[in-house]
């Protein structure tokens, strides 16, 4: 007898009627979602760029550009004894340079001169001073050996600065900005997740929160605070007890309790109308001076006819219930281009650029 016939058979390809109209169907349903995603992720990013915000002029009487500093002075930070270091020349992808072929540098202007100039200081041999891309700067008073160090040692009697150490950590792959708290030991800022600039531009764009603060010393290194959008710079309040974060893109700046063990608890969030950059605090008062972008994408989109806008804040009593937000300077881009932090001594302040020029204020 022969064998039944097996009545299961394997279909040809395309022989279900209408599974070709089925799979245009979902195509065209996914590109629609695609497409509805890739309009609210860029209407999402055009606000946190604030691309549309312009200010109002705030003048101050006593001012002027100061010379030898063309290519930006990204971060400054100011000694008791009112030295004053620059980070100058950053280079940035996606952002402008007015001297793309110069390394990065270390200026510094004694604040106590009656007529203060910028000097660059001399870097010692062995150090990659074409490479240098300097992007943040602290300084910390060592009490025993009476040196400034930041990754340096500045040699006060011969200008100079003696390269010391190079840190590098997996936890920290995107440095923007450091504030010290001891000899090798600091609070990074991690502006992204990723190093390689095409995965931050993604992660910037898909608003991934994974930017963070890392603890670092010789002996522990770890992250102490996360879930920031992109966290810039950081800073530390005079009483050592607070540290103050500003998330760039999320126009905010957090304020976290430092414990004992360096961990960092958030105690609030302070919302502005502005994209944040670097903080400096006047060891007077406590007060804090931000480095502001009214409108992110003129930094991105150059344009020399249209150029960025420069913003200062100053907040004082951060802590209240209701800080008090000021505006101390602001400017279309026609004296200051892309203002990126102002620090205060003595009734003098300094305002600097992520990649124009630098302002000297007696305020």
């Amino acid at each position: 007898m022969a064998p039944p016939t097996e009545l299961l058979a394997r279909p040809e390809r395309g022989s279900v009627p209408g599974s070709r109209a089925m799979g245009r169907l979902v195509a065209v349903g996914l590109l629609g979602i695609a497409l509805a995603l890739l309009g609210e992720r860029l209407l999402a990013l055009r606000n946190r760029l604030k691309a549309s915000r312009e200010v109002e002029s705030v003048d101050l009487p006593h001012c002027h550009l100061i010379k030898g500093i063309e290519a930006g002075s990204e971060d400054i930070d100011i000694l008791p004894n009112g030295l004053a270091f620059f980070s100058v020349g950053l280079k940035f992808p996606g952002l402008h340079s007015f001297a793309p072929d110069k390394p990065g540098g270390i200026l510094m202007m004694d604040l106590k001169e009656e007529k203060p100039r910028a000097r660059e200081l001399r870097i010692s041999r062995g150090f990659d001073l074409a490479s240098f891309n300097p992007h943040g700067i602290s300084t910390f008073i060592d009490n025993e050996f009476k040196n400034t160090v930041e990754i340096f040692k500045f040699e006060e009697a011969e200008n100079s600065l003696l390269h010391l150490k190079t840190v590098k950590h997996e936890l920290l792959p995107s440095v923007n900005d450091i504030t010290a708290v001891g000899p090798a030991h600091f609070y990074a800022t991690n502006d992204h997740y990723f190093s390689d600039p095409f995965l931050k531009y993604l992660e910037t764009y898909l608003n991934l929160h994974w930017a963070n603060v890392v603890y670092y010393s010789p002996n522990e290194v770890k992250v102490v605070a996360e879930g920031f959008d992109s966290a810039n710079g950081i800073n530390i309040s005079p009483d050592d007890k607070y540290i103050y974060v500003a998330d760039i893109l999320a126009h905010e700046i957090h304020v976290l309790e430092k414990h004992t063990n360096m961990n960092l608890t958030q105690l609030k969030v302070l919302e502005l109308d502005t994209l944040v950059d670097n903080l400096s605090i006047d060891p007077s008062s406590g007060d804090i001076w931000v480095g502001c972008h009214p409108n992110g994408q003129k930094l991105f989109v150059y344009d020399p006819n249209n150029p960025p806008l420069s913003e200062v804040l100053r907040i004082q009593n951060i802590l209240s219930e209701k800080p008090t937000v000021t505006t101390v300077y602001a400017n279309n881009g026609s004296v200051l281009q892309g203002s990126s932090v102002a620090s205060v001594y003595d009734g003098k302040l300094l305002i600097g650029t992520l990649y124009h020029r630098a302002l000297y204020c007696e305020l």
